[in-house]
C-alpha cells in the first residue's frame, strides 16, 4: 500500500510535547539524542530554550541559510561536537575550523571529483554482487538488512582507501572508531550542563586506548605507502590523498592530517551509506507498491547484472527512494554550532555562546515545509526545483556540504538497483527498527526482512 494522508507511516521518532529539564533532557539523549526535540519545531520556524546554556532549534531555511553559508564563520560546529570527536579524527576536515579547514578542502577536493567517483564504481558494482550473493546463500531466513549494508558499504571503502593494501588492516581500525564512539559518544551530564570543556569526560577517558592503537596503525600504513609510491592501477583515496595540493598554498597533507582524515572517510564513508540503504530497504519492504515500481526500473536498465557507475543516472526512481529514506531517516539528525558574534535569526536575538541547532530530522518533517511529512512518497524528487535548498539537508550544505556525497548517491544507488533487481523484500512481523541517534540515526534493533528471490 502507497503511504497517504490515511496510510500507515513508517516508524519515527516520539517528539517530545513537554518541557524535560535538565535530568529529563539527559536521560533522554542518552537514550536517543533526537527525543530531545520538541514537537513543537516541526511546526515552527525557532524554538528556544535554556538547559544550563541558552539553546536555540533553527528550522526556517532563510535562517539556515545563514547560518551555513552568509554567516559560517560565525557558527561553527558546537564545541560539545569536537570535543567528542577531535580523540578520534584530530583536526581533520570534519572538524577544523577557518584557514585550516579551508586548504584541507582545496586539498581533499579531486579526490572526490565526478571522475575519480566514477574510476572507483567497479569497486561498489563488486561489492554488490557480493551482497546479493550472501542474500541468496541465506535461503529461506531472515536477514538483517542492517548489519548487510554495513558490511557491504565497509567492503566498498577498505578497497577504495587501501585497495586491499595488506599492511592496513582496516577492520580493526573500524572497530577502534566504533568502540570510541560507543563509549564516548552518548551526550555527558557535563555537556547538558554546560561545564567548562577542560572537565574531563569519563566516557572519553575510558575510550582513549583503542584510539591510540588504532592511530598507530594508520600511521604505519600511510608512511609504508609514502614510501612505496602508488601502484599501477586505478589510484586509490590514500594515493589522491598523498598526491593533493592546496592549489593556493601548495601546501601537502602530513602523516598524521592524512590519518585523521582517512580515519574520517573511512567511518563517514561507509556507515552513513549503510544507514542510507538499510532505511531505504525497510521503506521499500514497507510500501510494496514502491518497490514494484522500483524494481520494474532496475530490471529494465540492469537486464541481470549488477548495476554500474554508469547506470546511476539511467535509475531516477532508486535515486528518489534513497533520497526520500535520507529525508525521514538523516544519518546525521541534529547538529549543533556555537555562535560567535551577536546575530538575528527568525528575528530572534543570537548572544556569544548560544548554542544553535539546526534539528534536520524536524526539518525533514516540518509541516510548512513538507506536505504529509512523515509519510514515505518518494515522488517529492521527482522534480528537485520544487525542494527548497535548505529544507533538505542529508549532507548538510554550504561551503560545508559533505565532500563525499557524490560518492555516497553513486555507492546507494548501484547497491539498491542490484538488489532490488534480483530480492523481493518483505518486513518480519514485530520486528521493525527504531530510529535511535547517538551519533547517527541508527536503526536499533536491525532491519530483519525476508528477501525472496525475482
Amino acid at each position: 500500500m502507497t503511504a497517504t494522508d490515511t496510510a500507515p507511516t513508517p516508524v519515527r521518532v516520539p517528539l517530545v510535547t513537554e518541557p524535560l529539564g535538565i535530568l529529563g533532557s539527559l536521560r533522554a539523549a542518552r537514550e536517543n539524542v533526537l527525543s530531545i526535540i520538541p514537537d513543537i519545531a516541526t511546526r515552527q520556524p525557532m524554538v528556544s530554550g535554556r538547559t544550563g546554556k541558552r539553546w536555540h532549534m533553527v528550522t526556517d531555511p532563510g535562517a539556515i541559510r545563514r547560518m551555513l553559508l552568509e554567516e559560517l564563520d560565525n557558527y561553527p560546529k558546537s564545541l560539545v561536537t569536537k570535543n567528542l570527536l577531535r580523540p578520534a579524527i584530530g583536526e581533520s576536515l570534519f572538524i577544523a575550523e577557518g584557514a585550516h579547514w579551508r586548504w584541507q578542502r582545496r586539498a581533499a577536493a579531486p579526490v572526490f571529483s565526478h571522475r575519480n567517483v566514477m574510476n572507483l564504481a567497479p569497486v561498489m558494482t563488486a561489492a554488490a554482487e557480493q551482497s546479493a550473493a550472501r542474500i541468496a546463500s541465506a535461503g529461506p531466513r531472515a536477514v538483517d538488512m542492517a548489519a548487510e549494508m554495513v558490511r557491504t558499504t565497509f567492503d566498498v571503502i577498505a578497497d577504495v582507501t587501501f585497495s586491499g593494501d595488506g599492511s592496513f588492516d582496516a577492520e580493526s581500525v573500524h572497530r577502534g572508531i566504533d568502540a570510541y564512539i560507543a563509549e564516548a559518544g552518548r551526550i555527558s551530564l557535563f555537556d547538558i550542563l554546560g561545564l567548562p570543556d577542560w572537565v574531563p569526560r569519563p566516557g572519553r577517558i575510558m575510550a582513549g586506548g583503542s584510539v591510540a592503537e588504532m592511530k598507530r596503525v594508520a600511521d604505519a600504513a600511510v608512511e609504508a605507502r609514502r614510501a612505496r609510491g602508488p601502484g599501477t592501477g586505478v589510484p586509490d583515496l590514500l594515493d589522491l590523498l598523498l598526491d593533493g595540493e592546496d592549489p593556493e598554498t601548495k601546501r601537502r597533507m602530513s602523516t598524521p592530517e592524512l590519518r585523521d582524515n582517512l580515519l574520517t572517510f573511512i567511518v563517514a564513508g561507509h556507515e552513513t551509506t549503510a544507514l542510507a540503504l538499510g532505511w531505504s530497504l525497510y521503506l521499500c519492504a514497507f510500501d510494496h507498491g514502491v518497490q514494484d515500481r522500483a524494481r520494474a526500473e532496475a530490471q529494465a536498465v540492469l537486464q541481470g547484472r549488477a548495476a554500474t557507475g554508469a547506470d546511476v543516472s539511467r535509475l531516477p526512481y532508486i535515486r528518489q527512494i534513497i533520497d526520500e529514506a535520507l529525508r525521514l531517516y538523516p544519518p546525521a539528525g541534529l547538529v549543533s554550532r556555537t555562535a560567535l558574534k551577536p546575530d538575528t535569526l527568525c528575528g530572534r536575538e543570537i548572544r556569544p555562546g548560544d548554542t544553535v541547532i539546526i534539528p534536520i530530522y524536524a526539518l525533514h518533517r516540518h509541516h510548512m515545509l513538507w506536505e504529509d511529512p512523515d509519510a514515505f512518497r518518494p515522488d517529492r524528487f521527482a522534480d528537485r526545483k520544487h525542494i527548497e535548498r535548505y529544507s533538505y539537508l542529508p549532507f548538510g550544505d554550504g561551503p560545508r556540504i559533505c565532500i563525499g556525497a557524490s560518492f555516497a548517491l553513486q555507492e546507494a544507488v548501484i547497491i539498491l538497483a542490484t538488489l532490488l533487481s534480483r530480492f523481493r523484500f518483505t518486513p518480519v512481523p514485530g520486528r521493525d527498527p527504531a530510529p535511535v541517534m547517538i551519533l547517527t540515526l541508527r536503526p536499533d534493533g536491525g532491519v530483519w526482512l525476508m528477501a525472496e528471490a525475482v
